[in-house]
């Protein structure tokens, strides 16, 4: 069995750490997909995070002498996820993962929330956080060659993500070839999350 160590919940998203980023693409169910390894912990973390009430939005798998498996979550009924949701997803994910065995030796397992400057994963974000600016990395280049983007999401369809960038201009991109998609902090941004943030939060 994997013997792991849990490092203790935080809620602001995890940085500083110099490692590639797990690539994901959108699905038809609106649920981020990841690739290779991390499409594999997807698979057993999803349906477990749900039953608890929670929804995955990224899981990255990190380092190789002692691997971190990292969690990011949302709770489904739109409340902010709080430190014992961290705690609780901690325990009960790390001890399903520890069951299945799918990561070999000791391992290091975190846990966190989206944060206000949250990755845009699924289709579902793109609308949420529609007219907030975003920083979009694709996974091939454009026909202009660009693979960077910067301006305000304008909401997804039809597997599509829609942006205006600094100069006025317009610009779909399939969310299949999105490498990386990210809020930027702003005040606007702060404002909102507050204003939508229900009354009883924990």
């Amino acid at each position: 069995m994997g013997a792991y160590m849990r490092s203790l919940p935080f809620i602001d998203d995890l940085t500083g750490v110099a490692q590639k980023a797990a690539f994901f693409a959108l699905t038809d169910d609106d649920k981020p997909h990841h690739t290779g390894f991390e499409a594999r912990l997807a698979e057993i973390i999803m349906p477990r995070l749900e039953a608890m009430g929670f929804e995955l939005v990224r899981v990255r798998m990190l380092g190789r002498e002692r691997p971190t498996v990292q969690i990011m979550a949302d709770r489904a009924d739109g409340h902010l996820i709080s430190i014992d949701d961290c705690e609780s997803i901690s325990r009960q994910i790390g001890a399903v993962l520890d069951v299945e065995d799918i990561v070999p030796g000791a391992w290091t397992l975190e846990v966190s929330s989206a944060g206000i400057d949250r990755p845009l994963t699924r289709a579902r974000d793109w609308n949420r956080f529609s007219g907030h600016l975003a920083k979009v990395e694709m996974t091939i280049p454009t026909l202009d060659g660009r693979r960077r983007f910067s301006g305000i999401v304008l909401g997804a369809a039809d597997g599509q993500g829609r942006m205006r960038l600094d100069d006025g201009s317009e610009i779909t991109m399939p969310l299949i070839d999105i490498k990386t998609a990210r809020l930027v902090l702003t005040d606007a941004l702060i404002e909102a999350t507050a204003k939508d943030a229900p009354s009883d939060l924990h």
